[in-house]
């Protein structure tokens, strides 16, 4: 494993840089594109970063003497429901588009960009490495780069049938409507484990 001499601190820290990448690139290619899936990927990955670094300084205080155990815990229980907010807004648009008129969307910048981010959160994927089932707060990062890859791939998929077909437009809204489906159901079993994993530890506190 090419990361496995890392620290979990080093491979969050290469994830945040990551996302904050893709954000600036898929915002951009968001507005001028008029893609709700390109937006939502780039919605979902500030949130990712910011979920990362809540990760990050969860870890620093669980590591220090004397220092909250369940840190890391309560940074997945703010990352999932998080991730759960940004689908049920998405979810909302995609719905609200697809009832009235989805505008005209550029198939090729959607179908590039989605394509690069999904390549760049697999990276991601693999610089996180093995988690541990216990490890709620890294299994949380490694849900939201997952997604996040997963995300993006199907928004370049819709990107590449409006390219090719021409004038499908509903396929982008169609595609983030499926993928927030998909985190949204995955963001909530995670949130429904974390919680039960601080019931457990108050209890024994």
């Amino acid at each position: 494993m090419i990361m496995g001499s890392t620290t979990k601190e080093q491979r969050l820290a290469i994830v945040l840089l990551l996302n904050v990448g893709m954000v600036i690139a898929l915002v951009v290619v968001g507005f001028t594109a008029h893609s709700l899936g390109v937006l939502a990927a780039g919605v979902d990955y500030i949130g990712d970063a910011a979920g990362v670094a809540i990760s990050l300084v969860a870890l620093r205080i669980a590591s220090r003497p004397g220092g909250d155990p369940r840190a890391t815990s309560v940074a997945a229980l703010i990352n999932s429901s998080f991730l759960l907010m940004v689908t049920v807004v998405v979810l909302i648009e995609a719905i609200r588009r697809l009832i009235t008129n989805t505008p005209h969307i550029h198939g090729l910048p959607v179908l590039v960009v989605s394509a690069v981010a999904s390549l760049v959160m697999v990276f991601g994927a693999f610089v996180l490495g093995p988690i541990e089932t216990s490890d709620f707060n890294m299994r949380s990062v490694m849900l939201d780069t997952v997604a996040d890859a997963g995300a993006a791939a199907g928004v370049a998929i819709g990107g590449a049938i409006i390219l090719i077909a021409g004038g499908v437009y509903w396929v982008d809204s169609l595609i983030a409507l499926v993928v927030a489906l998909v985190v949204g159901y995955h963001a909530q079993r995670l949130l429904r484990q974390v919680l039960a994993d601080l019931r457990r530890t108050n209890r024994s506190a």
